[in-house]
This record gives structure tokens, sequence and C-alpha cells, in this order.
């Protein structure tokens, strides 16, 4: 089968979006399947390039100012360079990423040349719509308005997926007209699992031998990284513990200096990026992974390290309580209940046996978030969309 992925983020970009479009480009690829990708080019000019062994055309793109390495992209300007590319692939199915700028485009000549087209929703107006600061009432016009963006592309699809069913709920609450088949992300457990060994990573990153409380995504405003920051002291009165955050974003200088205000710089480390290598034996040394975004419509880093035997902490909102059945391999807290995630965290890091029990029931759980049924139900959902158009 020959699969055409479109995204509007893509290696290098780091986000849950363009993470999700490169695993399932290199699973689809590394289960025989003839895989190209368009996506925005690495510099001003339009170009082939690969990754992991993907190939991908790269649509010329333009930095966008304020957000280090991400890249956008008008493809109006290389529409004609688009449909050649598209043409000479020749694909049996094309998979959208999004409804914006580069998949509309080629949703545009896909429907043209009655190629069959799927799409998966990454999309939350909150997500972006959060930095412009808008008074509420124009704050919700924006949405709908964002929403009616997102329908005008997707309802025309042959088939649309969300990676869980909250996100697909989501969808049909803001008008979608079409069914929604929730589909995992999926995570490869033969990659993250508990017999990876991070040791080598406390040194590299000059780390305690104390109960690691961890934290890994991008670091901007809606991740929330700050409100677990503010609850570290409290914790530190009943436990001598060390938070790792892993990853960057446009906060991060923001959280350290949070940090230092709290007077708990020696207890934390912003940890930067860490290479999927790194990462996965990062899990190795936490005894709890603690997510406080609202905002999740799947958490990869969550599944990442439940996959490795690790409890979990999370916000009670959008798709975390998916991941989290309370009191079983974690917790979960209400939106803006710090001192409930404060108790939790306590609660883990105090108990070795707890970690333990949590640990393995993450494991039990995440089971049914293995990549390769998520690619199996793929290739099912491509071969019905090349079925209908056959009729």
């Amino acid at each position: 089968m020959k699969i055409l992925i479109v995204a509007d983020t893509y290696y290098p970009h780091v986000n849950g979006a363009s993470y999700f479009a490169q695993r399932l480009a290199f699973y689809l690829r590394k289960d025989g399947q003839r895989v190209m990708v368009i996506a925005p080019s690495l510099d001003i000019h339009s170009q082939f390039f690969s990754h992991e062994d993907v190939n991908i055309f790269g649509v010329r793109s333009f930095p966008v100012p304020g957000i280090k390495g991400f890249r956008f992209s008008m493809p109006f300007l290389t529409r004609k360079h688009i449909r050649k590319v598209i043409e000479e692939f020749n694909p049996d199915v094309i998979h959208l990423q999004s409804h914006f700028y580069i998949n509309k485009a080629v949703f545009n000549i896909a429907r043209k040349m009655n190629i069959p087209i799927v799409g998966t929703n990454h999309f939350m107006p909150e997500n972006l719509i959060h930095y412009l600061h808008l008074p509420p009432k124009v704050e919700k016009k924006v949405k709908d308005f964002a929403w009616k963006q997102f329908r005008d592309v997707y309802e025309k699809l042959d088939f649309v997926t969300a990676p869980t069913k909250t996100a697909a709920d989501l969808v049909i609450d803001n008008g979608f007209s079409k069914e929604i088949l929730p589909i995992s992300n999926g995570i490869d457990l033969a990659d993250f699992n508990p017999e990876n060994d991070g040791e080598y990573l406390r040194e590299k990153l000059g780390l305690p031998k104390k109960p690691i409380l961890l934290n890994i995504g991008r670091m901007d405003k809606e991740k929330n990284v700050d409100f677990i920051l503010r609850s570290i002291p409290a914790v530190l009165d009943k436990v001598d513990m060390h938070f790792v955050v892993a990853g960057n974003g446009k906060e991060k200088e923001n959280l350290e200096k949070i940090a230092k205000k709290l007077g708990i710089e020696k207890n934390v480390t912003f940890a930067g990026f860490i290479i999927n290598e790194d990462k996965k034996n990062l899990f190795d040394l936490a005894d709890c992974y603690v997510n406080a975004c609202e905002a999740e419509l799947q958490c990869i880093a969550a599944m990442e390290a439940m996959a490795s035997g690790v409890p979990i902490i999370g916000v009670r909102a959008m798709a975390l309580p998916e991941l989290i059945v309370d009191g079983e391999n974690g917790y979960l807290f209400a939106p803006g209940d710090r001192k409930a995630m404060e108790e939790a965290i306590i609660k883990i890091l105090s108990d070795k046996d707890l970690q333990k029990q949590m640990g393995e029931k993450s494991l039990e759980i995440i089971k049914n978030h293995d990549i390769n049924v998520t690619i199996k139900k793929f290739k099912n959902l491509y071969s019905s969309a090349i079925a209908k158009h056959k009729k």
C-alpha cells in the first residue's frame, strides 16, 4: 500500500502532533508499506529529504517568530509542485494530520484527483488561542471560527480519527457531523519498558539518589509546569525528593526564574530536550510521572512512563483520565487543586511498595496501546477508504 502522510508540523518540530506523524510514518514503513510525507521544509526552499528512512517532500517554509524550531508553509506558492509530487508518488490513500496550510492544499488537490483521504485530529483551539490574550467574547468567536475551518475540511474526508474517545467527543461537541473513530497514538512496548537502564543519566544530568518526580514535554503555557513547580516546596516538607523537568519551550526561562524565586533550584533539574534514546532510559530513574496540563488529547509522554512501569499523577481533565485509573496506576486531581496533587506526589514518593504496585498496573493498562495494534487499525482504515472509492 502506498500511503501519503501530510503534516503541517513534522521533524524536527517538537510537539505531540509532530511526534505522532513521525511515528506513524516510521512504523508503517517498518511494516512494509510504501510511505511518503509532505511537510514543511527545513529552510526557505522546497526540498526532498529523509528522516528515519522515510522520504519527505518539504514544502517551502518560514520560521515562526518567537517559536524556536517551528516553521510554517504557504503552499499557494508551490501548489503545482505539490500536485506533481502527489502525481508521481500516486498514493493509494492520503492521511491528513490537520486542516491547516499544507494539509488543506493537499486536500483540495486529492479531491480533484479522487484519492481516498483519512484524517486524524490533533487540534484544540485552546492550545493556540490562549497566547492571544483575547477578551472572553472575542475568544469564543475565534474558537467558533477555528472549529468551522476544521469542519470545512474534515467533514469531507472518508474517515476521521482521534487519539482518544475524549478527543473524539470534543470534536462532536463542537458541531462535527461525522463519526469519529478513537485510535490510540500507540506506544512501542519493545522500546519503552521497565528493562531500560538510566543510571548513566544520573551522572550525566547530575541527579541525586533521591525519589525522582518527572515531567517531560513542551515548556509552553498550557502545559502548566509552573503549577507543579509551585507545589514542590510543600512536597519537600514531607519528602526529600528531586523534580526533573525535561523539554524546551517558550516558558523555560520563566520556569527557571520561578524555581529560583521559590528557593528550590537545587531540587529541580531542567534537563532540556532529551533525545529518544535517553528519554526511554530517563523513565528508569523516575519514581512518579506528573502532568498538570488540562488540554491533553492523549499524552504520549504519560504513555511512555506507563510502558516503563511508572505511576502517573495527572489532572482530571480532557483525556488523562483515560490513562490514569485513580488509585490504581496513579492519582487524578481536580483542575487547580494543588493540595490534592501535592498529597498524591507525597504519597507515591514516600511509599516504595505503592510505587511498585501502581507501576505494575501501568504496565497492564498500557498493553491496550501497543503501537502494532495502532498500525493494524490504520491499515484497516486505509483499506476501507480505498474500497469506498472503488464502489
